[in-house]
């Protein structure tokens, strides 16, 4: 209990210290707009994603449920290890179709995702618990903290901000006022997530 106290104590500080220099320096962004369908980038396949790879006519070298492994391949008959991670269930159906063409006449490949683990968003600080929420859906700040456990007993809830890794590198934070929020004077901040995200709640 005495480790348990002092781990919460430790997260607690460390919190109020990043909070205090702006939350690692950044400055704050206005809230992001909403992504649209044309907006949005084709699937990535990610190591621990799950996959279903289906040969037509051949069930035989079809794989119902394949899991990307740690080194981003996955395994899949006759050719064995394919690389998968990094990219698209289009991608991979060419490359798997490539392949296969050495052994079965013009295959009809077809990748499905079963499984989006390697997708999620990251909620830490002061909620039921720390934790990483699986990013299968669209999924929205508010939704994320209550999947964490929601706000915990001593949480500032209007000082939560989102830490976003951008593709240059760089890193944007917005801020989230759950009340502001709930009275309607801060729509647009409970905002799509992406991602990588992480929410930082503090206390």
């Amino acid at each position: 209990m005495r480790l348990a106290r002092g781990t919460v104590l430790v997260r607690s500080v460390v919190i109020a210290a990043l909070f205090a220099i702006g939350c690692f320096g950044r400055t704050l962004s206005p809230p992001p707009p909403d992504p649209t369908p044309m907006d949005r980038a084709p699937y990535t396949i990610g190591v621990t994603d799950v996959l279903k790879i289906t040969v037509w006519k051949n069930p035989e070298l079809s794989v119902e449920a394949v899991p990307v492994r740690t080194d981003g391949m996955i395994s899949v008959p006759l050719i064995n290890d394919v690389q998968a991670e990094g990219l698209t269930p289009e991608e991979l159906k060419e490359v798997i179709a490539r392949e296969l063409s050495e052994y079965v006449t013009e295959p009809n490949v077809t990748v499905v995702v079963i499984q989006m683990n390697s997708r999620f968003v990251s909620v830490i600080g002061e909620v039921g618990q720390d934790t990483r929420v699986p990013l299968t859906r669209d999924l929205r700040v508010l939704e994320a903290i209550a999947s964490a456990g929601g706000f915990g007993p001593f949480a500032d809830k209007s000082d939560v901000r989102i830490v976003r890794r951008n593709r240059d590198g760089s890193e944007s934070e917005y801020r989230f006022d759950y009340g502001a929020y709930i009275r309607g004077r801060a729509p647009g901040t409970n905002i799509a997530l992406q991602h990588g995200d992480t929410i930082v709640v503090p206390d």
